[in-house]
């Protein structure tokens, strides 16, 4: 969330524990089936669909703008791979945040993380912590990690299997979901980043601002390329309801990453987010050549 006495961004993650993906699409059941369930079978509709699904912000070069897009909103900067050890508490009702995507130890994606790296190496320095990160999952409090887990986190981020430990559980959680749900709407590079985005801020619980409920509400005033519905169009429906979800909440109430990023993009064409970019964050200007 943008601090506006310092010019800089601060961290912005979900409110409610990351789950299974539950409404998909528009006239499927409710369930708690991974997306992946979802988004392997879906069939070929159009050659519009086949070309957005053909290409997608997996692309390796894709996939580092991405990061550094998310790094411009979440830490006012493009250098993502400092974040590895990024950790504070701003404030915002979910602990302590941290790391290349904003885990947080009140909404369980940071016991996630640090379960995956204990099992991959037993003893690390954050293991420790487990019994208190479990205890603190769904509060704000510290109980328990105070007052040597930040510092221990940062040493820790110079250990190569923590880093891929993170790596893998954004993949998990947030970037390889969002990358399918968007091919299988039928939506290019850019239209799965601004899945990608929505879901590192609102996750996908079953709350009105969640990502689940964000494509919804975009799906009830669009059809998307899958069914037959123009992409621009449908984007500009997922923005407009990402925009709303947003203003629910005081911590996310800014919405420049969407207005003078995602929205610039979209205008311009560039569904397929190519470089040149020219984007804002909090009035911040940002370039990826």
């Amino acid at each position: 969330m943008h601090n506006p006495h310092n010019g800089t961004a601060r961290r912005t993650t979900r409110l409610t524990r990351p789950v299974g993906f539950a409404v998909l699409a528009v006239g499927l059941t409710l369930t708690a089936t991974p997306m992946t369930a979802y988004a392997d079978n879906v069939p070929t509709t159009s050659a519009t669909y086949q070309e957005a699904a053909a290409t997608g912000l997996d692309d390796p070069a894709k996939k580092d703008i991405a990061m550094q897009l998310v790094s411009s909103a979440e830490n006012s900067s493009l250098d993502w791979k400092a974040q590895y050890k990024y950790i504070e508490d701003i404030d915002d009702g979910r602990g302590y945040t941290a790391g290349i995507i904003g885990f947080c130890s009140g909404t369980g994606d940071m016991l996630d993380l640090v379960e995956l790296y204990t099992q991959r190496k037993p003893g690390n320095i954050l293991a420790k912590y487990l019994p208190a990160l479990r205890e603190v999952d769904g509060t704000d409090s510290h109980e328990g990690l105070d007052p040597g887990f930040t510092k221990d986190w940062a040493k820790a981020a110079s250990d190569s299997a923590f880093k891929q430990a993170q790596n893998d559980e954004r993949d998990r959680v947030y970037f390889n979901p969002a990358v399918k749900a968007g091919k299988a709407d039928g939506i290019g590079t850019l239209g799965q980043f601004a899945y990608y985005d929505a879901l590192v801020m609102h996750g996908n619980g079953g709350d009105s601002t969640s990502f689940g409920s964000i494509r919804k509400k975009a799906l009830s005033k669009a059809k998307p390329p899958s069914q037959g519905g123009n992409e621009v169009t449908y984007l500009n429906a997922f923005l407009d309801a990402r925009v709303w979800a947003m203003q629910q909440e005081e911590a996310h109430s800014d919405t420049s990453r969407v207005d003078t990023a995602q929205r610039v993009f979209l205008k311009k064409g560039n569904l397929n987010l190519d470089p040149p970019l020219d984007w804002k964050v909090y009035g911040d200007s940002f370039h990826i050549g």
